[in-house]
């Protein structure tokens, strides 16, 4: 059974990402595809690494960050100190969430109590008057 490859238009379409986007993180370093004369084919460890990639991204780490995390993918799973290093960055990100968690709650709730007070001083001001079409 062949391995399905992907062009970048092929490979931006089915992770829902633009070609520019594939391209961006190559250029990166992120992204090693093989080439045929001009054009770049991704395999599918590429789309996995994609995938991860963009799941970094969207949790918030650096592309520095990713590409630690996608290199401790590609290292001896057997090196305890590198999961250690990948378990306390985590954490360190975990933590972070939780931070701005509290602070978007804590927002929240000043928010709503304005909201609230505008409320009641639209139900205590005069009602609108209109002018009437002369």
């Amino acid at each position: 059974m062949s391995e399905t490859l992907y062009t970048v238009t092929q490979l931006a379409t089915e992770l829902g990402v633009t070609a520019r986007t594939v391209r961006f993180y190559e250029d990166k370093g992120l992204l090693t595809p093989q080439r045929a004369g001009n054009t770049r084919i991704f395999a599918h460890r590429d789309k996995v690494r994609l995938i991860l990639i963009l799941r970094g991204k969207r949790l918030g780490f650096s592309l520095r960050e990713i590409k630690e995390y996608l290199d401790l993918y590609a290292a001896d799973p057997t090196q305890r100190e590198q999961w250690r290093d990948l378990l306390k960055k985590v954490q360190g990100r975990i933590d972070q969430l939780v931070d701005q968690q509290k602070a978007l709650i804590e927002t929240l709730g000043e928010l709503e109590k304005l909201r609230l007070y505008a409320l009641a001083g639209l139900d205590d001001a005069e009602p609108d008057k209109t002018r009437r079409a002369r």
